[in-house]
């Protein structure tokens, strides 16, 4: 079973709790419904967690709502333990370049963080 956990900067402020605030009710339960199912779920679709190729470990979880699609970008952290650092409102075919770095960017951090 996964465990999903959200990333935490050196200032307390966590990008994930803060993107979740800002969706609506019912986006916000069918994000945290695609969560559960990532959790519960041995072999997950990738119509929910897909790895992002040409990046530095970069996973994403896609959620989709009445013509809204939102993307959580994290990484694993062993086999089984995700950690969501980036949340935005995709609007392209692709998955700007942009969002990718910032994930990478606090994914970094986080590893760093750690073996101190």
């Amino acid at each position: 079973m996964k465990k999903i956990n959200f990333y935490t900067t050196v200032d307390g402020k966590c990008p994930i709790a803060e993107f979740l605030d800002s969706l609506n009710g019912k986006q916000a339960q069918k994000v945290a419904w695609v969560l559960q199912v990532i959790e519960e779920l041995d072999v997950v679709p990738t119509s929910y967690l897909k790895k992002l190729v040409n990046t530095d470990g970069i996973w994403e979880i896609r959620v989709q709502n009445s013509g809204n699609i939102f993307r959580l970008l994290g990484f694993f952290e062993g086999d089984n333990l995700i950690i969501l650092n980036h949340g935005f409102v995709k609007k392209t075919q692709k998955t700007p370049s942009k969002e990718i770095k910032i994930a990478e960017k606090r994914r970094k951090d986080y590893l760093l963080r750690k073996k101190q």
